[in-house]
This record gives C-alpha cells, structure tokens and sequence, in this order.
C-alpha cells in the first residue's frame, strides 16, 4: 500500500452554510452540493493541489452510511493545515476570514515558522502556517 491519502471528509452541521465558508471565504473551487436527489446523498467536493479531494458532508449522513450514532463536535479532535509561501500570505488569508472565525492570531512561532489559528462554521480548526523548512 502506498502510503497516500486521497480524500478528507469533514462531517458538518448546515452543508450550504459550510460550502459557502469554503468556497466564497477561503476561494476553493467547487462545482457545489451534488447529490441532493438521494436520501443522505448531498455532498460536495474541493479538488486539491496533489491529488487530494477535499469533502463536505452532513454529519447526519455520514452516521447513517457508516451505521455509527451521530457523535458530539470535538474542535480538538482534529486539526488541519495549510501551508503557504510566505509570511505575507498567512497575513492575508488571516485577514480575509470574519474575525469570529480568528482563533489564535498570525504570530512568530517558537520553531520558526510563522502561523495562525481559525475555525470554520462547524468548529474544525485550521492552522494556515509558513514553515520555512517546507515550502507550499
């Protein structure tokens, strides 16, 4: 097995309220909510950089496809990152969010690297970060 990971699924709450954070706030393209037409089938897909398909899908649904009780949010549970160029574009993406998303502020970071905090609609956490080591 290759060692790879092709999709991230993320349950949310209100899927026309999520997909609109992430298309229209942070500007990843998307052809919208598919699926509609079937029971617990609404959901919608972001093409990613390397091959990764980003994914927005009802909690509600994803509990009932997997046979699992719908669980209590956990922010801490997971956290995701995305790495970008420069300093420079930290700031700016940190700047476009509405401030009740900024969790922790773009700072210096104690390996220096430089990063901040926020969460979407649902209270997943994402850390934007410019590690110098590993260039986007």
């Amino acid at each position: 097995m290759q060692p790879r990971i092709s999709y991230i699924t993320l349950g949310v709450d209100d899927l026309e309220r999520s997909v609109a954070f992430y298309r229209d706030v942070l500007g990843l393209p998307t052809e919208g909510i598919i699926g509609e037409a079937f029971e617990h089938g609404a959901v919608a897909f972001f093409k990613m950089a390397g091959g990764l398909t980003f994914a927005l899908w009802p909690r509600e649904s994803i509990a009932a496809d997997c046979g699992v009780a719908v669980g209590t949010p956990d922010s801490t549970a997971l956290m995701l990152a995305h790495n970008v160029g420069s300093t420079e574009e930290v700031d700016v993406l940190m700047a476009s969010l509405p401030d009740e998303a900024v969790v922790k502020p773009a700072r210096k970071l104690f390996w220096g690297g430089y990063g901040g905090v926020f969460t979407d609609p649902d209270g997943h956490l994402w850390e934007v970060v410019f590690n110098p080591k590993h260039t986007a």
